[in-house]
């Protein structure tokens, strides 16, 4: 295939796949909701994924959301979705996701392996609320992520506007204030970026008594391993 003919096909393609479903509203005001707790009416807080894909070049982002679907999980669809893409390798692309909820560990694992093979690719994580975060499987995940090339941050008043503004459907009627709402998501975020703050310094923590610890230790002599021979 010609080079000519692959960017008009490419181009093509990009195209369709920016013709995407908007969010709803009350979607966006339900599931992006960051308060601590759910006020009544309770409902369920679900999984979503937003995600841009902007082209180097200057081309037009391709922009979707995924949610969980059959026991695959948004970020697993999100993979796959961009791997059918069949992105040009030499081209260079910008990924910015925005999560309902922060990647479970097997999720990090995932994302991580994923963008070493597509080096191509630079991928951001934004969540606006954090998942089991007080559970140490979890934490692993989320500092397995921020250790990688895939940082994953608190969405605060920049990435819920450009949420709003890029994936939700704006020509329906609205029952709350936008930029009320906004301002609300941004005062609840402070809390959950100290949270992931919390998490990333404890990890700092324990790497530096680790470090002490085996410092004070020292090599074991023969003396002192028969002192503490059973």
């Amino acid at each position: 295939m010609t080079g000519a003919i692959w960017n008009f096909v490419h181009s093509a393609l990009m195209n369709f796949l920016n013709t995407m479903a908007l969010l709803t509203a009350e979607t966006f005001s339900l599931q992006f909701n960051n308060k601590r707790r759910v006020s009544k009416p309770y409902y369920r807080r679900k999984a979503l994924l937003c995600y841009q894909l902007t082209p180097q070049n200057g081309s037009t982002p391709t922009r979707g959301y995924l949610k969980n679907k059959k026991k695959h999980h948004a970020e697993i669809r999100f993979i796959n979705k961009i791997e059918s893409m069949g992105l040009d390798k030499t081209q260079c692309y910008q990924v910015t996701c925005y999560l309902t909820w922060s990647p479970c560990p097997s999720c990090a694992r995932e994302l991580v392996d994923f963008i070493k093979a597509h080096d191509h690719l630079n991928l951001r994580i934004f969540a606006s609320r954090l998942y089991y975060h007080w559970l140490p499987h979890y934490q692993e995940g989320l500092l397995l992520l921020c250790g990688s090339q895939v940082p994953v941050k608190v969405m605060g008043l920049p990435e819920f506007t450009d949420c709003w503004e890029n994936f939700v459907d704006h020509n329906e009627p609205l029952s709350f204030n936008p930029s009320e709402k906004l301002e609300e998501l941004d005062k609840n975020s402070r809390a959950i970026k100290r949270q992931l703050e919390r998490i990333k310094q404890s990890r700092s923590v324990d790497v530096l008594e680790n470090g002490l610890r085996s410092l004070q230790l020292g090599p074991v002599t023969p003396s002192s391993s028969r002192r503490n021979s059973r």
